[in-house]
């Protein structure tokens, strides 16, 4: 298995969208970005705003696209031509609303579960849908009508400190994710009790 060199949140760009808990992804690639002193600068290149950190041994690619979400694509594509990436050197952070505040998700490949980011990026990968994502629960509202007000709501303040400790809980299994150990990394993540 190839090694994770890139990770790319999803969420959209602005002030309006920022504590949205659409932006779950956005969130923890801005973590990663402080825990290792990098600094995400606007990039045009790559559609989004970008820094090169190194996490230990490893040098990573972080990306937080600024196309909406539904277009996070063409930055991901942008990036992979750029860097000479793979699908699977990819780690892909996005919000998720099967799982509750407070808990968070690998997964390498599957489907986009209807996440508009998700659908954009295997279709921009050319379909290519084994990269690896990190789910990161914000929760269901509970009626499928209600799920764009939703997700392009804030959270309340035990709900964000808890996805903010699932944050915090992704940050610590990195160096797992980057050395390869995939199993030690899901192991600590998902044992994570909301």
């Amino acid at each position: 298995m190839s090694q994770v060199t890139a990770i790319i949140g999803l969420g959209n760009p602005g002030a309006n969208y920022e504590a949205t808990r659409h932006n779950a992804g956005f969130w923890l690639v801005d973590a990663i970005a402080r825990s290792t002193h990098g600094e995400l600068r606007p990039e045009k290149k790559f559609l989004g705003h970008y820094a090169k950190v190194r996490v230990g041994d490893h040098e990573l690619h972080l990306l937080n696209p600024t196309t909406f979400m539904n277009r996070s694509g063409a930055a991901v594509a942008a990036l992979c031509q750029f860097f000479k990436l793979t699908p699977d050197n990819l780690l892909v952070a996005h919000d998720e609303l099967d799982l509750p505040p407070g808990q968070a998700r690998y997964k390498t490949g599957g489907g986009h579960g209807g996440h508009n980011g998700l659908r954009d990026i295997i279709s921009a990968l050319g379909n290519q849908k084994q990269f690896h994502r990190v789910r990161i629960g914000i929760g269901h509202p509970g009626d499928a009508s209600q799920v764009t007000n939703y997700v392009l709501g804030r959270a309340g303040k035990a709900e964000q400190t808890a996805i903010e400790r699932a944050i915090d809980e992704c940050l610590a299994t990195l160096p797992s994710v980057l050395a390869g150990d995939w199993a030690k990394a899901m192991n600590q993540l998902h044992s994570l009790k909301p």
